[in-house]
């Protein structure tokens, strides 16, 4: 037998060695030309049944040679031999080998077809009631309607796993469902894009303004805007851009709209003289933290005693003294409960924040600490001296019924805690914030920090922002540049982009250097001089630990993508002991540079120590640490923890020598190099400069068109964001 050579194997289950029933993946026991184990999403099997696979032989790390499951067609067996073990084996609910024996006895061959089409025959045998002969015969339907529905499916290119998750809400009738409204495969969690839904609706040459078409397009073009950080959308916009995407008229777009709001299925709310459309779940998130953050106003945390007293001990203590802006925030945290606190590089964000930490400790409160990112957590701990986690692993992230992220802390299990600190509040968007206030316990104290001119969260919302805009929160800025901080060309650079003055790049002895190029073959070169061998030999820094190129975008002459082809060659080139696959499209090798591009729950890690886990995360950096092509096994060092890949995962990773600036949200690094060429205008402007000028630590340099540089300075164009919490925030969500 040949690896991954695609194969049609026939064959008779022996025995079920492991089913989910949530999402179908079997481990079975076959025999037919030889024994076999085989692994997949596959329909329910039992012993006896005779099942038509498509699929691979593929070893295992720990299992050894498997047959990988692609596709599964199983009939029922037809000797009665066949059907004794079938029914014997527990196939069917309420059937023992005792009945089985005389069902099979009575019926012989016929035995399957005589209980699905006669079971009033079934209940003239003794010991067998007409409910019992009715319950075996609707399960054998179900057996054969999955089977049915999968076939059907198949030639839609719908996998399995969707199928089962189809036919778990429509059951027997979702060929028939999706005969009448090819849609209702869209959303939910069946995996199934609305492109593929309309494609089934064209083959069966339904009208293009059909009513169903379109309330699935605009449902479809509102959820697909959450990917641009919409929570909803103006109504005239949501129309607009059905009407075109969809080639339909507006009369019939807006009678579908209509419909939805009055169904719930949308939810219009006038805001600031508007009208927008949310998607029920958006609607809910942003105004549950709205209500939640009243209610923290209306009933806040106890107030700390002699907080002066307090703030003049941590002075005397650590030798400092507080501007006026960090004793407000100071005095906001500890009195109100709930502070929003912002402020660029150099302005004393940490100093605050252990002061906060401090005297609450102090006091003998718990006190939680967090970030989104891996990474900004170990920094947020490295900062304060205290454990700090992921948002995620602070939340207790498990996993649903639909294998969807879920947590165990929420408003009927709450942290345990007097106080929470949540750093890279920016990145945050509305339905993680969302989580994080359901966890909340009454009376806790919430201090939110981050920079509110750095780039928004990916995911939807504008949390932070709205926070701010609002005014409805108590909200400190620390805008003062400390001495120490003024030496630094990075940091006071970092404020003059923000004010749209254009940063000093003329020096040649600081922390902040540009080197001028328009010359695209130019500027490719000094930055892989500047990686591979001069910032290695002036500063002893490395690609892997210390240097991180950040560019405006993927794609683009001196984009992420073409950039690291180019520094994979350089920094880590073809090598006969070094082993390398190709996943989609991109050769991975050992030794290489990489980040995770999609949060994966599933994925296990280990720590030296002995501790293990689950779970890597959008926008972690590791380094290939091995590839083993017979086991399909990748081994990626992340810090302090190793995650382990099946090469089927091994899309999930990018090269990450060069990466975009809004991936490199919530990570800080010794240097930093910027490329500046020509490219998308979209992706020029203020707040992208400033959120990767202030990524650099130690040293940052750009390389490339002085004027590009300038206009992004002058460029203060943030991207819009549509979003309620604003609204919500400041008016009572009833009204």
């Amino acid at each position: 037998m040949q690896e991954n050579e695609i194969l049609e194997l026939t064959g008779t289950v022996e025995a079920v060695i492991y089913r989910n029933d949530e999402n179908g993946y079997t481990v079975i026991e076959l025999s037919g030309d030889e024994e076999f184990t085989a692994v997949g999403i596959m329909p329910q099997l039992s012993p006896g049944e005779e099942v038509k696979l498509i699929g691979s032989f593929k070893p295992h790390h720990n299992y050894g040679i498997q047959f990988s499951v692609t596709a599964c067609e199983k009939s029922m067996p037809s000797d009665v031999a066949g059907i004794l073990k079938y029914l014997s084996s527990g196939a069917i609910r309420g059937v023992g080998p005792a009945t089985a024996a005389t069902i099979v006895k009575e019926f012989g061959s016929a035995s399957l077809e005589v209980m699905e089409n006669e079971p009033e025959r079934v209940a003239k045998l003794r010991g067998i009631s007409k409910n019992k002969a009715d319950s075996f015969a609707e399960q054998l339907r179900q057996n054969i309607g999955i089977k049915e529905l999968m076939l059907y499916l198949s030639n839609y290119d719908i996998s399995p796993a969707s199928a089962i998750k189809i036919y778990k809400t429509y059951g027997n009738n979702a060929i028939e469902a999706i005969k009448t409204n090819p849609f209702c495969l869209v959303g939910g969690d069946f995996n199934i894009s609305f492109e593929t839904a309309d494609r089934i609706a064209q083959l069966q040459d339904r009208p293009l303004d059909e009513n169903i078409r379109i309330r699935a397009g605009l449902v479809y073009v509102l959820n697909h805007n959450k990917g641009n950080g919409h929570t909803c959308l103006p109504v005239e916009s949501l129309l607009k851009t059905t009407c075109s995407y969809l080639k339909v008229e507006r009369l019939p777009a807006e009678k579908s709209l209509e419909e939805l709001v009055l169904d719930d299925t949308l939810v219009r709310c006038e805001m600031f003289d508007k009208t927008f459309i949310f998607t029920k779940d958006m609607f809910e998130s942003e105004g549950y933290i709205a209500a939640r953050l009243k209610m923290m106003m209306m009933f806040p945390a106890v107030q700390i005693p002699d907080i002066d007293k307090q703030i003049e001990a941590v002075e005397k203590n650590n030798n400092i003294q507080y501007a006026s802006l960090q004793k407000e925030a100071i005095t906001q945290a500890l009195s109100k409960g709930l502070l929003v606190l912002t402020g660029g590089p150099g302005t004393g964000k940490t100093t605050t924040l252990n002061a906060i930490i401090k005297i609450l400790k102090n006091k003998g409160q718990k006190v939680l600490l967090c970030a989104p990112t891996g990474r900004a957590a170990q920094r947020m701990s490295d900062v304060t001296g205290d454990e700090a986690k992921t948002i995620h692993r602070l939340l207790e992230v498990a996993w649903d019924k639909n294998d969807r992220p879920e947590f165990k802390r929420n408003e009927k299990n709450m942290l345990k805690c007097d106080a929470l600190i949540v750093d890279e509040v920016s990145m945050v968007d509305a339905q993680l914030f969302e989580s994080v206030m359901k966890a909340l316990p009454m009376g806790c104290r919430l201090i939110l920090v981050g920079d509110s001119h750095q780039l928004p969260s990916v995911g939807p919302g504008n949390v932070l922002e709205d926070l701010i805009a609002s005014e409805m929160i108590p909200y400190v800025e620390l805008n003062e540049i400390f001495r120490q901080s003024m030496e630094s060309l990075i940091v006071t650079n970092a404020h003059k982009i923000v004010k749209g003055i254009e940063p000093e790049i003329s020096t040649k002895d600081n922390d902040f250097f540009f080197l001028p190029s328009t010359n695209k073959a130019v500027i490719e070169k000094t930055v892989i001089e500047l990686c591979n061998k001069r910032l290695p030999a002036t500063y002893n820094y490395n690609i892997y630990e210390d240097i991180q190129i950040l560019a405006p975008g993927r794609k683009g002459e001196l984009g992420v993508t073409a950039l690291n082809t180019k520094l994979q060659q350089v920094i880590n080139p073809p090598d006969e002991e070094k082993t390398e696959i190709t996943a989609s499209g991109k050769i991975l090798r050992i030794g290489d540079k990489v980040m995770q591009i999609k949060n994966n729950y599933d994925l296990l890690w280990s720590k030296d120590n002995g501790e293990t886990g689950e779970g890597i995360f959008n926008g972690e950096i590791g380094i290939i640490q091995s590839i083993n092509k017979k086991s399909r096994i990748i081994k990626v060092k992340f810090d302090d923890k190793t995650a382990v890949y099946d090469f089927d995962f091994a899309s999930d990773l990018d090269l990450a020598y060069a990466t975009t600036v809004h991936k490199s949200q919530g990570n800080e690094f010794e240097a930093v190099v910027i490329p500046l060429y020509r490219g998308a205008p979209q992706l020029y402007y203020r707040n992208l400069l400033y959120t990767a000028v202030t990524r650099a630590k130690k040293l940052l340099i750009i390389v490339g068109d002085a004027e590009i540089l300038k206009r992004m300075v002058a460029n203060d164009r943030k991207n819009k964001r549509y979003s309620g919490l604003k609204y919500f925030l400041q008016e009572s969500i009833n009204e």
